[in-house]
């Protein structure tokens, strides 16, 4: 009774008051747009677990130094400015099947499996168990080659998948698609962060090592969910593909694509959004435990503010793009929400509020949320002809690289910084523990300014592609 009661209210309701009532189209059905998003859970499960669950296990359960835990977190991103080759491999890709997505998908879910299978026993191993003689180097080395393949299969999958999602999404639905997606992933991240605090709630090495290989385990099952049947086989397709000339170089693309200035400035105002949100990920917590003296279970509440902050932020964007708000438009105003969160961050210190300190968080989550799907969503029209892999993969490569390097330099200047205040280095004015982190949030305020600058150049009135309105074709590269 209480199901029927429920399904008739929700079909009593307008449908606008529904977000994603919409979201599906004859190309993609509902049923099979959530199983595709299945592949951002498993990527909202596997950040959950390497930046927030692995971050604390190294260093407080292991003993790793907190530069080399922000280094291994960091390390998959290295492999990010690949996405825009993978991007375009699956672009052009010829398969026996008529595949073009599912192959890159497949395959860069292997490797994050075998990546994350391998991953507990490299960290048991850098911890310095002893359990095994080996080198002192093998540890980091083993470890940082586990973060890497992790890093390398996740940034594949996730690049065919947004692809693929383009490819079968309608036009008008894309925008409620990319929304759609960020919620799964947040989904995942904080489903993920739950059962990964359950399932090692009494650590000891042997729970790590199922807690992770069990994840490797469900990465895998649900990535095949997701793929299933997402692109049927098509014979005809594949006998037309055998019949096309032969793709231009990656290289001759990719300077086609990379000399609009349009393109330069927004993957440039994409890298320093990204890195200005995603600075803070590392020393959030520690910053409300250390200076502002909060419990754990309070420092731990701050994903779920940050989280409801980026659902409410993704579910507001996917409206205005379905509206037609231009979608850099979109993601100046999460640029300019972020200025007011950091500057709470900032003053809770001095104020000693945690009150304005779980405010600046949630803003933080809401900034971020719209910055991200506004890029998403502009990068989706950067490039209408069949190279829309690449342009994904460009967008891709820019976000993870300005993460990864933000994630690593966010624990290095805390440090750092830190350092130098409590020698006096820095004079007495600044010598407390909250210098360091004063540092990290007012450079981040500095780098939303400079967004905001990137951005202003390409916010247009009205919604339209990046790009002129023209089409990369195989006759405008020399053969």
């Amino acid at each position: 009774m209480t199901a029927k009661l429920i399904g008739k209210v929700a079909r009593s309701l307008p449908a606008e008051w529904l977000p994603f009532a919409d979201v599906a189209s004859a190309g993609l059905p509902m049923s099979r747009l959530l199983r595709l998003s299945l592949f951002k859970v498993t990527m909202g499960m596997t950040t959950a677990l390497m930046v927030g669950t692995l971050n604390r296990v190294m260093i407080v359960e292991l003993g790793v130094a907190a530069w080399l835990v922000s280094l291994m977190v960091a390390l998959p991103m290295l492999v990010a400015p690949f996405r825009a080759v993978t991007g375009y491999q699956s672009d052009t890709h010829r398969s026996a099947f008529g595949w073009r997505r599912v192959p890159f998908m497949w395959g860069g879910t292997l490797v994050q499996f075998f990546g994350l299978a391998v991953m507990p026993f490299a960290l048991l191993v850098m911890s310095g168990g002893n359990a095994v003689a080996v080198p002192d180097w093998f540890g980091p080395l083993a470890a940082a080659v586990s973060f890497l393949m992790v890093g390398a299969g996740l940034q594949t999958s996730q690049t065919a998948g947004l692809a693929l999602a383009t490819d079968q999404a309608s036009e008008e639905t894309r925008p409620r698609v990319v929304a759609l997606m960020y919620i799964m992933l947040l989904l995942g991240a904080v489903g993920g962060s739950l059962v990964f605090s359950f399932l090692l709630a009494e650590f000891s090495p042997q729970r790590l090592v199922q807690t992770v290989q069990g994840f490797a385990l469900v990465v895998l099952a649900l990535n095949c969910v997701a793929l299933w049947k997402q692109e049927p086989r098509d014979p005809v397709r594949a006998a037309a593909m055998k019949k096309q000339a032969p793709p231009v170089p990656f290289l001759a693309a990719w300077r086609q694509f990379i000399t609009h200035q349009r393109a330069r400035r927004f993957l440039w105002a994409t890298g320093l959004g990204t890195m200005a949100f995603q600075m803070q990920d590392i020393i959030l917590e520690p910053y409300g435990g250390e200076i502002l003296h909060l419990s754990v279970g309070a420092t731990s509440a701050l994903t779920a503010l940050m989280s409801g902050g980026a659902l409410v932020g993704f579910v507001l964007a996917g409206r205005q793009l379905a509206r037609g708000v231009d979608p850099m438009r979109l993601a100046a105003y999460g640029a300019l929400a972020g200025l007011p969160a950091f500057s709470a961050v900032i003053f809770a210190a001095p104020l000693d509020a945690a009150w304005l300190f779980r405010s600046g968080a949630w803003g933080i989550g809401f900034g971020g949320g719209l910055f991200a799907v506004g890029t998403l969503s502009a990068a989706m029209r950067m490039e209408e002809g069949r190279y829309i892999g690449m342009a994904l993969g460009a967008w891709g490569a820019v976000q993870a690289a300005g993460a990864g390097l933000s994630t690593f330099f966010g624990g290095g200047l805390r440090d750092l910084v830190s350092t130098l205040a409590s020698q006096g280095a820095l004079g007495p004015a600044l010598a407390n523990p909250v210098t360091g982190y004063s540092f990290v949030y007012h450079l981040e305020l500095l780098l939303l300014f400079l967004t905001l600058v990137a951005i202003g150049p390409l916010v247009s009135r009205r919604s339209q592609p990046l790009h002129p309105p023209r089409k990369f074709g195989l006759a405008e590269f020399p053969s």
